[in-house]
C-alpha cells in the first residue's frame, strides 16, 4: 500500500496540500534520464521523444546510476522533486542493448515498468528525415493497430498500450482545433516471429498535410517525420492490484451524469422517450380547408332545411274519388310543375 506522510510542521502540510489529487488533474510531466552507460542511438532517440513531449517534459543529460528493476527508490525521488509521474530511462549493455525502460508512478511511488529495447538496424532518427515538423504542444492522434493490444487478458501488449496512451495524450481539452492536428503516432504490433521471438511495436509518427482539393472537404496526406523505432518486449512490472485501484479513483462530481430516457440502438441512433400531458382533442388543430368552415356548414344546413320544407309541397297529391260501386278510392295524380 502507499506510505502515508503525516506533515511535522506546517510548512510540510502546504506543501503536502499542494501534491494532494485535483478533480481536473493537469497534463502529466514526463522526466527523460539515462544511466552510466547509453549508446548514442538511444541518446538521439530519447532527445527525438523529448521534443514530441514538450512542453510537458524535462530532460536530464547528467549519468546516473540507477537500476530501475534492482532499486526504483532513485527514480522515486526523482519523481517527487521534479513533479513527474512519468519517467522514460535510458540504458546500453551487453546483455540488453539500447534499453528503454517506462515507468509510471503514482503518489511519488513506483505503480509499474515496461522495458523496450530499440532495433538498431530500422530505428531513424527525427534528423533524419528531411522536411517540415511539427510545432511544438502539438496534441498527437494515436493509431493502435493489431489483436494483442486488445487482448482480454492483461499481457505486456496491452501495458505497452496503456503506457503510450498516458504518455503522448497531453492536457485535457474540451475543444479542438482543426489546425492543431498536425501529428498522428502509430503503433503496430504483428504475430510472433517464425523464430519463437515475441512480436515487435514498430513506432511511426506521421505529418498530417491538408491541401486544396477543389471541395469543401480538402485532400489529407500524411508524410514520415520520424522518429521510426521498432521495440522489442523486455522486462515488465505490473501494478499492484491495490495500488492501481486507488490510482484509479476518481472523485465525485467528475463522472458524467447519464441521460434519462434516452438510449442507442443497434444501428448507433439515439432514442428519446418523451412525457407529455393529457391532450384536449377539442382544441386540437386540423387541416386549414374553406370547406370546413363553421360559416359554411351553417349555410348548408339552412338551405337544406329549406329544401325539405319545399319537398312535402312537390310530393304527388292524393285525392279521393267514387268508384262505379260508390265505394271511395283513393287516387294518385302526380303534379305538374
Amino acid at each position: 500500500m502507499l506510505r502515508q506522510i503525516k506533515p511535522k510542521n506546517a510548512r510540510s502540510k502546504r506543501a503536502l496540500a499542494k501534491q494532494e489529487p485535483l478533480m481536473q488533474e493537469n497534463a502529466k510531466t514526463t522526466l527523460f534520464l539515462k544511466g552510466t552507460s547509453s549508446s548514442s542511438l538511444v541518446n538521439d532517440l530519447l532527445t527525438d521523444i523529448h521534443s514530441l513531449k514538450r512542453p510537458y517534459a524535462i530532460r536530464f543529460t547528467k549519468k546516473n546510476p540507477i537500476h530501475p528493476f534492482e532499486d526504483a527508490s532513485s527514480l522515486e525521488f526523482f519523481s517527487q522533486k521534479n513533479d513527474a509521474s512519468l519517467m522514460v530511462f535510458g540504458s546500453h549493455s551487453k546483455k540488453r542493448p539500447h534499453s528503454m525502460t517506462w515507468v509510471r508512478c503514482f503518489g511519488g511511488q513506483m505503480l509499474d515498468m515496461l522495458e523496450l529495447y530499440v532495433v538498431q538496424e530500422t530505428a531513424r532518427t527525427l534528423q533524419q528525415f528531411k522536411g517540415e515538423k511539427c510545432k511544438v504542444g502539438v496534441k498527437p492522434l494515436l493509431s493502435f493497430s493489431g489483436a494483442q493490444f486488445e487482448s482480454p487478458v492483461s499481457n505486456q501488449y496491452t501495458l505497452a498500450k496503456s503506457m503510450f496512451v498516458d504518455f503522448f495524450r497531453g492536457a485535457e481539452t474540451q475543444t479542438i482545433d482543426v489546425e492543431g492536428l498536425q501529428l498522428l503516432i502509430s503503433f503496430f504490433v504483428g504475430e510472433d516471429g517464425e523464430d519463437g521471438q515475441p512480436a515487435k511495436i514498430q513506432m511511426r509518427c506521421w505529418r498530417i498535410v491538408t491541401k486544396r482539393s477543389g471541395q469543401k472537404v480538402p485532400r489529407v496526406e500524411v508524410e514520415e517525420i520520424g522518429p521510426r523505432i521498432d521495440f522489442r518486449v523486455g522486462r515488465t512490472r505490473e501494478a499492484n492490484e491495490g495500488v492501481l485501484k486507488e490510482a484509479m479513483k476518481t472523485g465525485k462530481g467528475s463522472e458524467a451524469k447519464p441521460k434519462k430516457n434516452v438510449e442507442t440502438d443497434v444501428v448507433g441512433d439515439k432514442i428519446g422517450q418523451i412525457h407529455l400531458g393529457r391532450q384536449d382533442l377539442n382544441e386540437l388543430q386540423t387541416r386549414k380547408m374553406k370547406g370546413l368552415k363553421r360559416g359554411r356548414d351553417l349555410d348548408i344546413d339552412e338551405e337544406g332545411e329549406g329544401e325539405g320544407e319545399g319537398a312535402e309541397e312537390d310530393e304527388d297529391v292524393i285525392s279521393e274519388e267514387e268508384d262505379d260501386m260508390g265505394n271511395g278510392v283513393k287516387l294518385k295524380r302526380p303534379r305538374l310543375t
